[in-house]
């Protein structure tokens, strides 16, 4: 069953991998150009302490990036559902401010909180909020009228109506928009090192392309394209212990 599940992913990939160096090894493709899997799998040994010690910068940021988004994400999904006047106001501007370039916003939060933590945490927060807000506030509105309508009946009030159904109800929710957020969260730490940084996976890619250091450069996305996966993987297998009732078929 995994087996079957899973093999058109591995084919897919070996078949992607094996053009990949097919196209590498052409006449006139230097390693400048297109760094080959064979050069980027050396110098994933090679360079292997300068790329892990960078990654767990890239991921201290990204994990606390998404622990704000989902503070945020949630608090901000539950009152605009709770008062309709501050949804009506919040959603538009909301729906708005995923129009901002990220690469415009990134220079000015460097800015704003100087060359530490704080603007990749920003970044990544930003980028993980719409998502989370978004599904959160579609979950905790799917809720079916009858059952709230027999809530009232049993006089259950307002917040005991949200703690006992519609938040239960949204978990679902909830986990598609986080599914999102921890991939793209990646991506925000990545641009937040690009704008100001002195450690980190973004910024020693950035600093790989600068220096020609091509396959170093592929190393590294390799690690961040690996980082992203994972972290969709371990919010699915949270999703299956939370909500042990939406085992759909189409996730992880």
């Amino acid at each position: 069953m995994i087996l079957r599940r899973y093999l058109p992913a591995a084919l897919l990939l070996c078949a992607f991998v094996g053009i990949w160096q097919a196209v590498a090894s052409l006449p006139g493709v230097d390693n400048l150009t297109l760094a080959s899997p064979v050069e980027t799998w050396h110098s994933l040994k090679v360079d292997h302490a300068l790329l892990f010690s960078n990654m767990w910068v890239t991921l201290e940021e990204v994990a606390l990036g998404l622990a704000i988004a989902v503070v945020a994400g949630v608090g901000s999904a539950v009152l605009m559902h709770m008062f309709r006047p501050l949804r009506d106001a919040a959603y538009p501007l909301l729906v708005a401010s995923q129009a901002i370039p990220i690469v415009v916003l990134a220079p000015l939060f460097v800015l704003a909180f100087d060359y530490g933590i704080g603007p990749k945490l920003a970044i990544v927060a930003l980028i993980c909020f719409f998502p989370l807000t978004v599904n959160m506030l579609d979950g905790l509105r799917s809720v079916d009228p009858e059952l709230l309508k027999l809530m009232r009946t049993l006089g259950s009030s307002r917040l005991g109506t949200l703690v006992r159904v519609e938040l239960p109800s949204s978990l679902p929710f909830f986990f598609s928009g986080l599914r999102i957020a921890a991939t793209v969260s990646v991506i925000g730490a990545v641009f937040g090192e690009w704008a100001g940084a002195d450690r980190g996976l973004g910024r020693l890619v950035l600093l790989g392309n600068n220096q020609l250091q091509t396959p170093r450069v592929y190393a590294g996305v390799v690690i961040l394209t690996l980082m992203a996966v994972a972290l969709f993987v371990l919010v699915t297998l949270a999703e299956r212990v939370a909500v042990p009732w939406n085992q759909g078929e189409d996730h992880v």
